[in-house]
């Protein structure tokens, strides 16, 4: 018995999510760059994810630590687009999340880890400056919890960050390259609550469109790429997702469960 695809069986499209801050934004993660951004309310928040100003300084360490108990990322829940994705996932459509988000809901939404690449790292983990040795998020915050407001290495005493790229700091040039390759490969791109401004994140989407794949944008403010995308969506993500990506399955005889 033959287990050759019928060849008037078309092929299914490689479908990449690039995905940033304004997705968790329904979940209670604020955002950074949007009208209501952390970066808006408080310019000097920008230097608790700036390399330089966190390892020279440990007042901005330990206001570093209190914003994350005080934002709650590892509290935060998947919300209807990331579930969305996950129903997507299932349709057996080929897909690829490349996120600049940290907070690791893609996956708890239940799309497959190996299909997220997290560009920027991930808040669930931290990082010693010093010997590299990573630990969970959740112990370094019960310390932090318990009187310690600069947690320093169990292991070596050193600096102790997220596990995430800040500004000042390159992206993990492995995942930089898969990514470039999937953007490269794919046959549709859905950039979805992404500012479109940080690079090379944001170069993903030339890449795309270099290749001749169809790039749909939904965010709340214009990007920079809002004319060269074959659409653009203005409306609430937690409802503009899952609808666009509905008709994108059923154009390809797939529903989503």
């Amino acid at each position: 018995m033959s287990s050759t695809i019928p060849e008037d069986q078309p092929r299914l499209p490689l479908v990449a999510v690039l995905s940033g801050a304004g997705l968790s934004t329904d979940s209670g993660i604020p955002d950074y760059r949007g009208p209501n951004g952390l970066w808006r309310r408080d310019p000097e928040a920008e230097k608790l994810v700036t390399i330089a100003h966190y390892r020279a300084d440990p007042a901005v360490r330990r206001k570093a630590w209190q914003m994350r108990i005080d934002v709650g990322v590892l509290d935060a829940r998947p919300n209807a687009a990331h579930l969305a994705l996950a129903s997507f996932e299932r349709t057996g459509i080929p897909l690829r999340v490349l996120t600049q988000n940290v907070d690791g809901l893609h996956q708890l939404g239940g799309v497959s880890a190996r299909k997220v690449l997290e560009l920027h790292g991930t808040a669930r983990r931290v990082q010693c400056l010093g010997c590299r040795v990573r630990s969970d998020m959740a112990d370094a915050l019960t310390r932090v919890r318990q009187g310690e407001p600069d947690p320093p290495c169990a292991a070596c005493g050193g600096i102790l960050k997220p596990a995430t790229v800040m500004f000042g700091e390159n992206l993990d040039p492995e995942v930089l390259a898969q990514a470039r390759a999937i953007a490269s490969g794919c046959d549709v791109l859905i950039a979805v609550g992404t500012s479109l401004r940080v690079h090379p994140a944001a170069g993903l989407v030339d890449l795309a469109l270099a290749k001749g794949a169809a790039v749909t944008i939904v965010n709340a403010e214009p990007t920079p790429y809002d004319d060269r995308a074959a659409a653009t969506v203005r409306e609430p993500i937690g409802t503009a997702l899952p609808a666009l990506l509905r008709r994108l399955a059923a154009e390809h005889g797939r529903n989503p469960d």
